[in-house]
């Protein structure tokens, strides 16, 4: 027998930004937990609202099916003596079992036989099971913080104050976090009446909405957010700017969403776009309203919790909460503007960047010489960015970016175009933390590039020289971020500069600390490659570990290149010659590492006696004379092409000569040959690396 199930605990508010994942990681526990005890069921449903976490397990059965449980016992040769006779170790697994000797079974396998016996387990009912199950998804919950409330001992999120526990229409009674089980919810606070009784999980939702006015559905709230702000803006004459970015997070602030739309004064339209919508975002999680040219309009849309029975009045308080924000916002501004950045430079010497890193003058002094070592390199004139970097963080000392972090590097930009600093100045500071996060824009200006490069990068060297690199999920410095970031500007902006060369110059650059510059930048240099390889096989889903793997071994030091062999390599896979390519790779990697040669030396034309071997230097003498001026202007594909047409001598090689012959002069000579083959494929990539289907 089966029923749907019902589960919903019932809080005090919960954290708005942390509720998607609560209630995903609610259901996707809960459903692995159910799955591995055994119980049936269908589809698993993770439903919340600010009040609530919960999840409807469809058709979920009643209980375990009862099953076999195989006892393994002693060896045969133990358990019995040359006459066949029960020995005590026999006669003890019997015991165990509850049955006679006679009764037990045998199983052989490659390492002897071996007395068995089957137990019949009962399976055992959800109604058992359950109680536990939540119990334990709850505290497997990704909550960083845990309260507690009263006087136990009970952790969670938010206090809970009550939990619908359903099978069907029959409660499961049962204790958890502290809380008896019940068929009784909670409606909207101000809205419905109180409590709202759950007569089975098929109701759940339609009993919240009506009479409890609370719509627990998020991903259908969600969509009434969406819908409603859209409307209300499109009313307002105009439509939403980055809705996107506070759905969630409105979704989970509301129960019974109604869209109000609200207006300010004209003249803070006279502020950075970017400040209003931090101020109408960040602080009150409004709306901005843009006109069909993208020009911001004086008017908001915000989401109220109830309908109210006098709407001027919340639209009013609003708009009330709101002005002031505004209104510092101008006074900052205003403010700002009388200090320019160049006058705040000494003022970083007093910033403490990092304890053991010194301040944030110097960690900008760092960064401007790493933009230089960067901008050499790619033959780009590095006054401007050197200045950019020197005022890249001085907007931390003004008062916008203060009120607004979210704002730093944006709010820089407009100081120094206000300052008269060269556009390219400005737009670099404006760029220098992008990427911020996945997906962001890249950096458009060159400056901007090399200056982002160049900061996160000492980021890196600085905290990994205090020995204080990521471990496990913990990366309070964004250190993984800042290394992507890198990644993708050097690949997607193809700056095509040596890696190791620019990092060795970062781990230099730094104070003396816990680790010796060497050492950080090798650490660095494999850090960044462990980010590249999941940037590269996210990029592309048909890329393989190994492909990737394969270029790697030649530790490229352009990424530009990187990419440039991994296509190469991944289009030379493709190849009929391939395969038999690999193998033979692999093959000569196994009799240099057996012959323990580490380098066979120059082949001796005069010294082959074979003609297999013979017919492979004429064609490795070919192949070379077409490949190395491909290699030079890094056409690898066209290479590894070229040096498909190896397949047959070197089959042919293999099937007639012996390498590994008597006389040692022979047999030098041939290994000579065949690191020839190897060394020819390993200026491009380690193909022996791949296993070609």
């Amino acid at each position: 027998m089966s029923a749907d199930f019902l589960v919903e605990i019932g809080t005090e508010e919960l954290p708005p930004k942390a509720l998607r994942s609560l209630m995903e990681a609610f259901a996707e526990s809960l459903g692995g937990a159910v799955a591995d005890a055994r119980l049936e069921h269908g589809d698993v449903r993770a439903i919340a609202s600010p009040r609530r976490l919960s999840v409807i397990i469809e058709s979920l059965a009643d209980g375990q099916a009862d099953r076999k449980v195989a006892q393994k016992g002693p060896p045969v040769s133990v358990a019995f003596d040359d006459d066949g006779n029960p020995k005590p170790a026999a006669e003890a697994f019997a015991k165990k079992c509850g049955v006679a000797v006679a009764e037990l079974g045998r199983t052989k396998t490659d390492k002897g036989e071996w007395l068995t016996y089957e137990l019949a387990e009962p399976g055992r009912t959800a109604a058992e099971l359950l109680p536990e199950l939540v119990e334990r998804a709850l505290s497997e919950l990704p909550i960083p913080r845990r309260m507690r409330w009263g006087d136990g001992d009970i952790e969670f999120v938010r206090p809970v104050h009550w939990v619908v526990m359903l099978h069907g229409d029959q409660v499961m009674d049962a204790e958890i976090m502290g809380v008896r089980t019940g068929n009784v919810s909670r409606g909207h606070r101000f809205l419905s009446d109180g409590d709202v009784t759950i007569e089975s999980p098929g109701q759940y939702l339609e009993a919240l909405e009506e009479p409890g006015y609370v719509i627990a559905d998020f991903e259908r709230r969600r969509e009434l957010v969406a819908s409603g702000v859209a409307k209300a803006a499109s009313d307002a004459g105009g439509r939403i700017v980055d809705g996107e970015l506070l759905y969630d997070e409105v979704t989970a602030l509301v129960e019974w969403p109604v869209p109000v739309v609200g207006t300010f004064e004209d003249k803070f339209l006279d502020l950075p776009r970017e400040v209003v919508i931090s101020t109408l975002t960040g602080h009150q999680r409004y709306f901005p309203v843009e006109d069909e040219n993208g020009e911001l309009l004086p008017r908001f849309v915000t989401v109220a919790n109830l309908e109210s029975k006098d709407p001027e009045q919340v639209r009013d308080g609003n708009e009330r909460v709101i002005r002031p924000r505004l209104a510092d916002a101008a006074f900052f501004w205003e403010t700002d503007r009388r200090n320019s950045l160049a006058n705040r430079e000494d003022a970083l010497r007093e910033v403490v960047y990092q304890r053991g890193l010194g301040s944030l003058h110097d960690k900008a002094t760092r960064t401007a010489g790493i933009a230089k070592a960067l901008a050499d390199m790619l033959d780009s004139e590095d006054a401007n960015v050197a200045r950019a970097a020197m005022l890249a963080k001085c907007d931390l000392l003004t008062g916008m970016v203060g009120e607004f972090p979210d704002l730093q590097g944006l709010m820089g930009r407009y100081y120094a175009e206000l300052d008269g600093e060269p556009p390219a100045v400005a737009q670099a500071i404006g760029e220098h933390y992008q990427p911020r996060f996945a997906g962001d824009d890249l950096p458009a200006s060159t400056d901007g590039q090399v200056l982002s490069i160049a900061d996160k990068l000492d980021t890196l060297a600085g905290v990994f020289t205090i020995g204080k690199k990521p471990s496990g999920n913990r990366d309070p410095f964004g250190l993984r971020r800042a290394a992507l970031g890198i990644i993708r500007i050097l690949v997607e902006c193809e700056l095509d500069v040596n890696l190791k060369a620019l990092i060795d110059a970062a781990a230099l650059a730094q104070p003396k600390g816990r680790i010796d510059a060497a050492e950080v930048a090798a650490e660095l240099y494999s850090f960044i490659t462990d980010r590249l390889r999941r940037y590269f096989l996210d990029r592309d889903a048909s890329l393989r570990t190994e492909t990737f793997d394969a270029v790697l071994a030649q530790a490229p030091a352009s990424l530009v290149d990187f990419d440039n062999r991994l296509h190469a390599v991944q289009a030379f896979t493709a190849l009929d010659a391939a395969e038999s390519l690999a193998a033979a790779n692999k093959r000569i990697e196994n009799i240099l590492k057996k012959a323990e040669v580490d380098d066979p030396g120059a082949v001796v034309e005069k010294r082959l006696t074979d003609a297999a071997e013979k017919a492979l230097h004429s064609a490795l003498d070919g192949a070379a004379a077409k490949v190395e001026p491909l290699l030079a202007d890094r056409h690898y594909e066209a290479a590894l092409t070229e040096l498909a047409a190896l397949k047959a001598p070197v089959d042919e090689f293999f099937d007639e000569v012996m390498v590994m012959a008597d006389d040692e002069t022979l047999r030098n000579n041939r290994l000579a040959l065949l690191g020839a083959v190897r060394e020819l494929f390993l200026q491009i990539a380690d193909i022996s690396r791949l296993s070609i289907d």
